[in-house]
């Protein structure tokens, strides 16, 4: 469990002053703009996309990583915040978005050359640990104690949403994605997943399975689901998230993300190195560990090369 607390405190531990507002980034260290550090791929790497070939990976200090060729990265050009990045998503190879700490919420239009800082909210305390648009004008995104916000302008402006009650309101919410039919589903914590047909006019609330938390969720390209979370729970639906089926990939290290390669073999990734791979499209999980047992927080496909690793110690070498 040392990793997973290590991962979660990476999340949440917040650069919290009192008093300041977004229009005031000199009291504010994290609302500077990123510095160009020679070590980038070293800092701590939370997650990755795809924009169009190009690979995208960002992570603590405002870093942002960009690769044409899946295996040289460079910093990129302009990025106006040092917050920490949690998430990323790319609507196609220009147009993305990402967020992460201060309530932090970047645009760009450029394949991620340079960003623009459309949302902060620094000393709320409330960290954004996952985003998703399902078009270049409406998107989620969530984050701890049940905390989500919807946008219907790109991400200017945003107002908060409710997706469960009782205690199902207050759970954590780490992973917001889509389904190939478009279902938007939330992975939560205590094995909870909250689900919307609606394009998230309205939410139905399930236990997967287990109380560990989930952390991760992706569709494959056959439309069924994956999501993985604490104590190598994984989890498979075949019917557009109404119904999970556990499956059991022989470790107990918590998973934190998924990957689809382009020959249909699934990877995850997970803490301690480890790596679960299936070449079923999904049905079933071989596990195996990396030597050097990084704690991984996350793996993107690359074109034509193996898997890309991200870890709390930067850019993993296949």
């Amino acid at each position: 469990m040392k990793f997973f607390r290590q991962l979660i405190l990476i999340l949440i531990v917040l650069r919290v002053a009192c008093g300041a507002t977004a229009a005031e980034p000199q009291r504010w260290p994290s609302l500077l703009p990123a510095q160009r550090v020679a070590n980038a791929a070293e800092a701590p790497l939370l997650a990755a996309a795809r924009a169009g070939k190009r690979i995208v990976a960002v992570g603590d200090h405002g870093v942002v990583l960009l690769s044409d060729d899946g295996a040289n990265f460079r910093q990129a050009r302009g990025v106006p915040v040092r917050a920490m990045l949690t998430t990323i998503q790319f609507l196609d190879a220009r147009r993305g978005y990402a967020a992460g700490h201060d309530g932090v919420v970047l645009g760009t239009q450029d394949g991620g050359e340079t960003w623009s800082l459309l949302r902060a909210t620094p000393g709320l305390e409330q960290p954004i640990l996952s985003l998703h648009f399902d078009n270049a004008e409406h998107g989620f995104a969530v984050g701890l104690y049940g905390w989500a916000i919807e946008t219907h302008d790109g991400g200017h402006t945003w107002a908060e949403r409710h997706l469960g009650s009782g205690d199902d309101a207050d759970r954590h919410l780490y992973h917001v994605f889509a389904s190939r039919q478009g279902t938007l589903l939330v992975a939560g914590e205590a094995g909870t997943m909250y689900r919307s047909s609606d394009g998230g006019a309205s939410w139905s609330v399930a236990a997967v399975g287990g109380k560990g938390s989930l952390w991760y969720g992706t569709a494959l390209a056959d439309g069924s689901l994956l999501v993985c979370g604490m104590r190598g729970h994984l989890y498979r639906s075949r019917d557009d998230g109404q119904s999970w089926q556990e499956l059991r990939p022989d470790t107990t290290q918590s998973l934190t993300g998924i990957a689809q390669l382009a020959d249909g073999s699934v990877v995850v990734a997970g803490m301690s190195g480890t790596v679960l791979r299936s070449s079923d499209g999904g049905a079933t999980f071989t596990p195996s560990q990396r030597p050097e047992r990084e704690p991984l927080t996350a793996v993107i496909a690359a074109a034509g090369k193996p898997p890309i690793f991200l870890s709390l110690a930067g850019l993993v070498a296949h």
